[in-house]
C-alpha cells in the first residue's frame, strides 16, 4: 500500500467507510449465530478464550468476505439503487484500499483462529469465506436463479464454526443449526429480490423474480417458509432443546407463515421489504430462544 493510501486510510472519519465495506449488520447477525453455536456446544459456560478468539476470528473473516463481495460487485453495485451509495461506487474507497483492508482482515482472522483456537475452525472458516466471496459472488450469483439456495451453505456455516471453536469437532447438533439457516436463507433473500427485482434485471443478475417472475417467487417463498417451519422443530424433536425454544419457534413460525401467505396472496408493494426485515428479526430471536432454553430448560429434553 502506498503512502498516500496509508494517509487516506488513516484520515479522520474514514473508518466509517471501511466499516460500511464490512456490512456490519450482516456481520452482527453472523456473529450472533456463531456465539450461540459456541454457547450451545457445552452444558455450562465454554472456555472464555475459545469463545472470545473464536467468535472474533469468525467475525473478522465475515467482514473480510463482505469487503471482497463489494470489491467484486462494485460495477453492478454502481447501477443498483440499493447499493450505489456504497464506498466503492462513490469513490470513497479505492479498489486497492478495499483489497488491502480485506487482506488484513482475512490474515488476522486466519492467524487468530489457527493459533488461538484450532485448525479445524480455521479451515472451516476459510472454506466459508471462499464459498461466499468467490464461489457465490463470482459464479453462482451470475449463473443460476438457484444461486441463493446453493450459496446459502456459506451463510449457514457460522453456528458450526462457533461450535467447532469450542469442541474442535463437527457435531450433529451444530449441523441442525446450519440446516435452520440454510432453510431460512431462500425466503429471506427472495423477499428482498422481489422488492429489488428491477435493480437485478438492470444488471442482468438472474435472481428468481427476474428469470421466473414475481408470482412464482412468491410461491417459492411460501414453500421454503413451510420447510423452515419443519426444520426449526427438529431441535425440539431430537431433544436438543425444550419448551422455551418450542414456544418461541411456534410463535415466530406462525408470524413468518402469516407474512409468507400475505406475500403470496397480495400485491402490496411494501410487503416484500416487510417480509425481508421480519426474517432478520426472526432468525435473531430464534437463536436467542435456543440460547435461553439451553440455560433455562423447561420440560423434557
Amino acid at each position: 500500500m502506498s503512502r498516500s493510501d496509508t494517509e487516506i486510510l488513516a484520515a479522520p472519519g474514514r473508518w466509517r467507510l471501511y466499516l460500511q465495506l464490512t456490512k456490519p449488520r450482516v456481520v452482527a447477525l453472523i456473529v450472533l449465530t456463531s456465539v450461540v453455536g459456541s454457547l450451545l456446544a457445552t452444558p455450562g459456560l465454554p472456555p472464555l478464550a475459545a469463545l472470545l478468539w473464536g467468535n472474533l476470528g469468525i467475525g473478522l473473516a465475515a467482514a473480510c468476505a463482505a469487503t471482497l463481495n463489494q470489491v467484486l460487485d462494485q460495477r453492478i453495485d454502481a447501477k443498483m439503487a440499493r447499493t450505489r451509495t456504497r464506498p466503492l461506487p462513490t469513490g470513497g474507497v479505492s479498489e486497492a484500499q478495499a483489497l488491502t483492508f480485506a487482506a488484513v482482515l482475512g490474515i488476522i482472522a486466519m492467524l487468530m483462529l489457527w493459533l488461538l483456537v484450532n485448525p479445524l475452525t480455521a479451515w472451516l472458516t476459510f472454506a466459508s469465506l471462499i464459498g461466499y466471496a468467490v464461489i457465490y459472488t463470482l459464479w453462482l450469483k451470475r449463473a443460476t436463479p438457484q444461486n441463493i439456495v446453493i450459496g446459502g451453505a456459506a451463510g449457514a456455516a457460522p453456528p458450526v464454526l462457533g461450535w467447532a471453536a469450542i469442541t474442535n469437532t463437527l457435531d450433529p447438533h451444530a449441523l441442525l443449526l446450519f440446516l435452520i439457516i440454510f432453510a431460512w436463507t431462500p425466503p429471506h433473500f427472495w423477499a428482498l429480490a422481489i422488492a429489488r427485482r428491477d435493480d437485478y434485471a438492470k444488471v442482468n443478475i438472474p435472481m428468481m423474480p427476474v428469470t421466473h417472475g414475481v408470482e412464482f417467487t412468491r410461491l417459492q417463498v411460501l414453500l421454503y417458509t413451510v420447510i423452515l417451519v419443519l426444520v426449526t422443530l427438529l431441535p425440539w424433536i431430537v431433544g436438543m432443546s425444550a419448551l422455551i425454544y418450542l414456544a418461541a419457534a411456534l410463535c415466530l413460525n406462525a408470524a413468518f407463515l402469516y407474512y409468507a401467505v400475505a406475500l403470496k396472496r397480495t400485491d402490496r408493494k411494501e410487503l416484500p421489504m416487510k417480509v425481508f426485515k421480519f426474517s432478520v428479526q426472526y432468525l435473531m430471536w430464534l437463536f436467542l430462544a435456543l440460547l435461553v432454553d439451553h440455560y433455562l430448560p423447561l420440560g423434557f429434553q
